[in-house]
């Protein structure tokens, strides 16, 4: 099947174009950046795309709280569209802010209703700068086997992106949502140290629990993390590829070209 991208956008977005930019060098056939209102217009139809993507920024100015204002919007006005792509066998990946808004939205929760979210950096300051992740193997709940995630596949156990958030440290509502991320595989990127090793400030750079800077959703599907995988999908966008050896091609890109194969395959 032909991987259709829809990259979402509102006011405030401001990764819309690189996203599109990564799942295009990844070779989606179709990358469409649409603003939200032309699908609740019905101009624009969820269903004709098969990976929808919610980049980052600071959707409407993050009011209230960062990412709550879009999550209500796709809430009241796209849910039951929403929840026909996920049961449809697609893909969603937010990014930063759009991690932010998948939370909110519940889509990350067993069921679907918000009991995590992403609030202020311990730091109290806008954290801007590359850090390193340690890549988790998922458990799927639906065959209760442990395999390599749609989204992580052929990854190195511990890549480097850049980060760019102020509200970015991941906290559940009690410690069984904790514990149920963390039985069935579903956190995908934890902050580490160079070795690996989970760490404090500043290698974890917002204080989030166990480290999370990224979950999936049961089925490994639907994906939000804190770093920005379209950030670095060549070298030349490394802050260190003059001094470096590094591949032609950066961690980033294989997380959109992950997905673009999936549809290619499997839908």
């Amino acid at each position: 099947m032909k991987s259709k991208v829809i990259v979402l956008r509102t006011a405030g977005t401001n990764c819309d174009k690189e996203t599109g930019y990564a799942f295009k060098t990844a070779g989606a056939q179709t990358v469409d950046l649409v603003h939200i209102n032309r699908l609740f217009k019905k101009e624009v139809k969820l269903s004709d795309y098969n990976i929808m993507a919610i980049p980052g920024g600071f959707s409407f100015g993050d009011d209230i709280s960062a990412g709550k204002v879009f999550a209500n919007k796709l809430i009241y006005q796209l849910s039951g569209e929403l929840k026909k792509f996920v049961d449809s066998g697609k893909l969603i990946i937010g990014i930063c802010n759009g991690f932010q808004v998948l939370v909110k939205t519940g889509l990350l929760d067993i069921d679907n209703e918000q009991s995590q979210t992403l609030s202020f950096n311990d730091s109290a300051k806008f954290e801007c700068r590359w850090v390193n992740l340690k890549i988790s193997n998922f458990k799927s709940q639906i065959s209760n086997q442990q395999t390599t995630n749609i989204w992580t596949k052929n990854l190195p156990e511990i890549i480097q992106l850049p980060v760019a958030h102020a509200e970015g440290k991941f906290i559940t509502r009690d410690e069984s949502i904790t514990d149920e991320l963390e039985e069935n595989g579903r956190i995908m990127f934890q902050y580490c140290d160079e070795e690996g090793d989970l760490a404090d400030y500043p290698y974890n750079p917002n204080g989030a629990q166990e480290n999370i800077a990224g979950i999936c959703d049961k089925t490994g599907r639907v994906l939000g993390m804190m770093p920005h995988p379209e950030r670095y999908i060549m070298k030349y966008q490394h802050a260190a590829w003059t001094a470096k050896e590094l591949d032609e091609t950066g961690s980033g890109f294989h997380i959109f070209k992950n997905a673009v194969d999936y549809i290619k395959n499997n839908l």
